[in-house]
């Protein structure tokens, strides 16, 4: 308990510089009722629950028993989300100004609910969509990120299941150079040229098995970095709770994902 109360503090130092140099402040209400949290504590909380990949909200109120009920928590975890993301946005423009030169591009399927109960899922229909990975079909979101060869995040951009990896490249790495290692399921020689800029970037991408082409060794000692990415993956769905199925709401659902990837990048 003293070690998780160690963490809370220290999550909340953080919020709470963040909070007065974006002036959070200013999102409070000046007349009636004050806030029960402050808006820092709310994302403290919500950073704090990721961090321990606590599956519920109602489980955070019960460890915390903050001045405030469980509905009011619940409401202000969604609530303030789009200013974590606003945490998260200027985080990421910090790791893009001290970027590595290596960088990584790749997606992971994120599912809202059990395949099962995908044809009666409603919360967040019209923006999960149904999609293939190496372990079959899935309902739900992708991630598309880009980190560097130092694991820090650069770029998110969160797409429908369906969305080819492909198709949010350009979009994706936007502002960025270097060079970009990508597995076969980014092979494209429009996708490629369209990258390209001279002595600023390169698209690498792995070869199919079927493919006459050939890495050189350099490209496969870099490619042979990208398992980077794939821990970035697994630390967030297994540590941070990114993959969830109880939000209530499409906010909810959004708010967890958000707070998920400050919670990686925060601390």
């Amino acid at each position: 308990m003293k070690t998780q109360i160690k963490l809370y503090e220290k999550i909340k130092e953080v919020a709470e510089f963040f909070s007065k140099q974006l002036k959070f402040d200013k999102y409070e209400n000046k007349l009636g009722r004050k806030l029960a949290l402050k808006i820092n504590e709310t994302i403290s909380l919500a950073v704090f629950k990721q961090k321990n990949n606590i599956a519920t909200k109602r489980a955070l109120h019960e460890i915390f028993k903050p001045n405030c009920s469980y509905k009011t928590l619940a409401v202000n975890l969604n609530r303030w989300a789009f200013l974590a993301a606003i945490v998260l946005i200027l985080l990421m423009k910090i790791n893009r100004n001290n970027s590595h030169a290596i960088k990584h591009i790749d997606s992971t399927d994120i599912p809202v609910c059990s395949f099962k109960n995908a044809n009666s899922h409603k919360t967040m229909k019209g923006l999960a969509q149904f999609g293939r990975n190496s372990k079959g079909t899935f309902f739900g979101l992708k991630l598309h990120l880009i980190t560097d060869l130092k694991r820090k995040i650069l770029s998110i951009k969160f797409t429908g299941g369906n969305v080819d990896d492909r198709k949010v490249v350009i979009r994706l790495s936007e502002g960025l150079n270097g060079i970009f290692m990508a597995d076969a399921g980014y092979v494209s020689k429009k996708l490629s040229s369209e990258f390209y800029r001279e002595k600023k970037r390169v698209l690498l991408v792995k070869p199919r098995a079927n493919m006459k082409k050939i890495m050189t060794e350099f490209e496969d000692k870099l490619y042979q970095t990208r398992m980077l990415i794939e821990l970035n993956f697994r630390s967030l769905k297994m540590f941070y709770g990114l993959v969830a199925s109880l939000p209530r709401s499409a906010g909810g659902y959004l708010a967890n994902y958000i707070y998920s990837l400050l919670a990686y990048q925060i601390i």
